[in-house]
């Protein structure tokens, strides 16, 4: 069985072929006693899409638009479409996703379960604010349809759940009207950590997007030295050309970490010597800004057969300074080189989910190529910068946070296992919340809750057409 095939998160770090069911298994008295998770495009890094004591449900053949309304903007689609298609499907119209990852391979249920974030979240706050509506399969039969006025509790704890609560059958989202696709793009490079820190307000209030790249390596006055990009959709932009595959692959996995120091010194010192001293504005692809990784097929095997951890963390912007040299730093001391060091500034806009990650502050995130023990040394020890800085961790980043961390990333976390369906379960679920004490009201009260408040439901084919209707 290929590797595509194996149903892998895209840190690589636990590499087996695993077990599937598919979705009449979800609702029949045969499922694993251990559970079942619904499985998308494995673009997660850590392990909140494996289920390896139980099975996975694959949701990549569930990928259809229902349909597009140019005039609204509201698309309604299936879980397992990815939002490149999306893109496609939109673009020709004017549209653009209202929030974007930094992958457009990700799903459309992988979006909403991790509640992922862009270079937007100052503007528009994380993906589940474009989310109108889903369709939500439990294992007792039936679909319930949920927004923020019908079943807001379910709605909520859906977006960025993990796929914990259900299969998702259908969504309704709302895109945005852009001029063009492409964004004008304004760069500035700067010397060092408070460069940075006197810019970014007045960009992020000047600019719809903004991003940030760190030269993790850089010590002595160019410790924290980068570039950060900002950018608007153009106003005359011409035509967004369509998503392409791949135009690069890594065909193989590399017997050895490509990433390392050594190679990370070199082409950090090549990539800021290149950037103009003095700020620049030109035309940018949007692909090319939004999603430049999606370029080279399988680029995660170029750290190496041991796979990669990402640490990707949000912290009070109080003190941020401070915190964001602390993590650079502690990595630099463990022996450690991040390839990708990318810093953004997350905005006040409310979570829309339960469990979601993005909150005022910054987020930094760094990857690491796995050198066994040592890694995991040095992420502890950034896991303790984190929570003495009163920040918390992305959960479907992570591969190994204990309880501890979880629950102070999110104390919250009984109401979403209240909510969470008695027929799925993912490993981070049962190496985090599993292991802390059960608070809450119990799985079987909440379900009677959302029983009585959908008796009037008939199921999915109701449900179905109660969103496509929309459009």
């Amino acid at each position: 069985m290929s590797e595509a095939h194996q149903h892998n998160s895209w840190g690589r770090i636990n590499r087996v072929t695993r077990s599937i069911a598919d979705q009449n298994m979800f609702i029949s008295d045969d499922a694993p006693d251990d559970g079942l998770l619904p499985f998308g495009n494995g673009r997660s890094y850590g392990d909140s899409c494996h289920n390896d004591a139980g099975r996975l449900i694959p949701m990549r053949t569930h990928a259809q638009i229902f349909g597009f309304d140019p005039a609204t903007g509201i698309l309604t689609a299936e879980p397992g479409i990815t939002l490149q298609a999306i893109l496609a499907e939109v673009m020709p119209h004017g549209y653009f996703l209202t929030v974007t990852p930094g992958t457009a391979l990700a799903t459309l249920g992988g979006a909403i379960a991790n509640d992922v974030h862009g270079k937007n979240h100052h503007r528009r706050g994380s993906f589940g604010h474009s989310v109108i509506s889903l369709d939500l399969l439990r294992s007792d039969g039936v679909t319930y349809h949920c927004s923020r006025s019908e079943n807001p509790k379910l709605f909520r704890a859906t977006i960025g759940g993990m796929g914990l609560t259900g299969l998702i059958q259908c969504v309704a989202l709302q895109l945005m009207k852009v001029p063009s696709a492409n964004i004008q793009q304004i760069a500035r490079r700067f010397d060092n950590i408070d460069g940075y820190f006197d810019i970014i307000g007045e960009l992020d209030d000047k600019h719809e997007y903004s991003v940030a790249w760190i030269d993790q390596l850089a010590t002595g006055q160019a410790t924290g030295r980068g570039v950060v990009m900002a950018g608007d959709h153009a106003e005359d932009g011409g035509e967004g050309l369509k998503p392409k595959p791949a135009r690069l692959s890594v065909p193989f996995q590399p017997p050895i970490n490509l990433l390392n120091r050594m190679t990370l010194t070199a082409f950090n010192a090549l990539y800021f010597g290149r950037a103009p001293k003095q700020s620049t504005t030109s035309l940018v692809n949007w692909a090319n800004y939004f999603h430049p990784l999606d370029a080279i097929g399988n680029w995660n095997r170029l750290y190496g057969p041991k796979g990669l951890f990402q640490h990707q963390c949000v912290f009070p912007e109080q003190g941020a300074r401070e915190t964001t040299l602390k993590l650079m730093a502690c990595a630099r001391s463990h022996g450690h080189a991040s390839f990708l060091t990318v810093l953004k500034r997350f905005g006040m806009v409310p979570q829309p989910g339960l469990f979601s990650f993005a909150r005022p502050g910054f987020t930094l995130t760094l990857d690491f190529a796995n050198l066994g023990p040592k890694t995991l040394k040095m992420l502890n020890a950034l896991d303790e910068i984190v929570l003495t800085a009163g920040g918390a961790l992305n959960p479907y980043k992570d591969q190994r946070m204990g309880p501890d961390m979880f629950l102070a990333t999110f104390p919250n976390w009984n109401q979403l296992e209240a909510l969470r369906d008695p027929k799925i379960n993912s490993d981070f679920w049962r190496r985090t919340a599993l292991k802390l004490p059960v608070s809450g009201k119990p799985f079987v009260a909440a379900h009677k809750d959302i029983a009585n408040q959908t008796s009037n439901q008939s199921g999915n084919a109701s449900n179905f057409n109660q969103i496509r209707a929309q459009v």
